[in-house]
């Protein structure tokens, strides 16, 4: 299949790969988002965090997932999202909740780009929400 030109102003306008970690409360719930909020793919995505991360109830070490350290490629605007565990849960284990997560990839160029994001996962302790509801 051809490659689609793109003019040349328009490419001006492109930013290169731009992968972001998230962790995304959602009703008693964590989950870990990593997406590509760039409009150029990313290569060899590799996400280090600055403490192991315990997860789905403390029996998986979800730090250690191969989309972590084995993401090859993510297309502009692609994101996925993982399982972390409870709130519930992850509140009582006593992990850490200040956690750093230190992203790199390349882009088509091979250039390398890193970016440091810094998440206070205590901001989700007390916000209420509801399992489900009674009929």
């Amino acid at each position: 299949m051809p490659r689609k030109k793109i003019p040349r102003r328009k490419a001006a306008r492109l930013s290169g790969p731009d992968v972001i970690l998230d962790f995304v409360f959602d009703r008693g719930l964590l989950f870990i988002s990593i997406k590509n909020i760039g409009d150029r793919p990313a290569f060899t995505v590799r996400v280090q965090f600055s403490s192991r991360l315990m997860g789905i109830g403390g029996t998986k070490e979800i730090s250690a997932l191969p989309l972590f350290h084995n993401l090859e490629f993510l297309p502009p605007q692609k994101e996925i999202v993982t399982f972390f565990d409870t709130s519930a849960s992850f509140f009582g284990s006593g992990q850490a909740t200040k956690i750093s997560a230190r992203i790199t990839a390349r882009d088509s160029n091979r250039a390398r780009r890193v970016v440091t994001i810094r998440h206070n996962l205590e901001i989700y302790r007390e916000i209420g929400y509801i399992n489900g509801h009674e009929s």
